[in-house]
């Protein structure tokens, strides 16, 4: 089969590898009918994944649906033919934290992530074999399109997580930091949810375009605290997401959270000596959420939302490329190119 495969930074190929195999009988294989590329597997591109690759390349890529081609002989749910999408981590599937849909939390330790070394190669290839399938699969109902059904592989699952984490409830003042694929869809959760007011910032003028037309108050990173103060008063916000990642939009996420406000914080930062403010955070009551979503928790709240058109994933999707331009969708994506939000490729 054809694959993306991970060689070291910045260096992304299409190459040919073995097809995957059943190894147990509780696998399904799947052909892969969309996958795409998402934030944490720009990480990967820049070179934060080469512990995993023991001096050999691997598959990359977490996000992904298709249909199922084969099962093992202990697979029971799943059939030849249904239209699946994968979560973009796994987990043991019998204990009881990921029978609750907590796979973050597997107390067998068997959470695994897509794409992320050789251990479970990723999904931006033609087929993909799925752990423990009758678990970890999904399958796609009548009135969800693959696109969304592609957005809820971890993107949609993720902004959802971090509004839930952030406490919003009807009537409050959000804040979205990073406007990226996640962090829009963070801003339209947020509404959903009942934010009544939703600031949101991103350096990037293209973002925060496709931000205030979801209804946001849009700003540059540098013009936000003195807005935000002056737009309430005074009181900051109610909740902050921070959906970027870095040193400086998590400080600044601390500036703009009100007294006995919450952050929530979905981007992925690698600096483990960041010098978070604790005495401040302590006198001003705040409550400081992060943590990587356990996507399939999350579908049985978001696939209704979808089927009633109150959420609309598939919206950021502003590129489609095939397999064999992936190394290309990478280098997009990293440019930052106008325009350029969610790139969907097609194997």
């Amino acid at each position: 089969m054809k694959a993306l495969i991970y060689n070291g930074a910045f260096d992304i190929s299409f190459e040919s590898v073995a097809d995957p195999e059943i190894e147990d009988g509780q696998d399904v294989i799947v052909q892969v009918g969309l996958c795409s590329i998402c934030g944490s597997d720009m990480h990967i591109y820049h070179g934060h994944a080469d512990a995993f690759t023991d001096g050999k390349g691997f598959c990359v890529g977490h996000e992904a649906v298709g249909e199922v081609v084969e099962t093992g002989a202990n697979v029971h749910q799943l059939k030849t033919g249904d239209r699946v999408m994968l979560p973009g981590s796994i987990g043991c599937g019998a204990c009881r934290n990921c029978l609750r849909g907590n796979v973050r939390a597997c107390l067998n330790g068997k959470r695994a992530v897509f794409g992320l070394g050789h251990a479970l190669q990723g999904s931006q290839a033609e087929l993909v074999r799925v752990p423990v399938g009758d678990y970890n699969l999904g399958i796609i109902p009548d009135g969800v399109s693959d696109e969304q059904a592609l957005m809820l592989t971890d993107a949609q699952s993720t902004a959802w997580f971090g509004c839930r984490n952030a406490d919003i409830v009807p009537g409050c003042t959000v804040v979205v930091i990073g406007l990226g694929p996640i962090g829009l869809m963070t801003v339209e959760s947020a509404f959903v949810k009942g934010a009544a007011r939703v600031f949101a910032i991103d350096p990037v003028s293209y973002r925060r375009g496709r931000a205030q037309q979801l209804g946001a108050e849009v700003l540059a990173p540098d013009d936000a605290v003195e807005h935000i103060t002056a737009a309430t008063n005074g009181l900051l916000a109610d909740s902050v997401i921070e959906a970027a990642g870095s040193d400086a939009t998590v400080t600044l996420a601390l500036k703009l959270v009100r007294m006995e406000g919450t952050v929530s914080m979905i981007g992925v930062n690698h600096n483990m000596k960041f010098p978070f403010p604790l005495g401040a955070a302590l006198g001003r009551g705040l409550t400081f959420r992060t943590g990587t979503t356990s996507v399939a928790e999350t579908w049985p709240e978001l696939l209704p939302l979808i089927q009633q058109g109150r959420l609309n994933p598939a919206q950021f999707i502003t590129t489609h490329l095939p397999l064999s331009q992936g190394a290309d969708a990478y280098k997009l994506l990293d440019s930052r190119a106008e325009g350029v939000v969610k790139a969907v490729i097609t194997p």
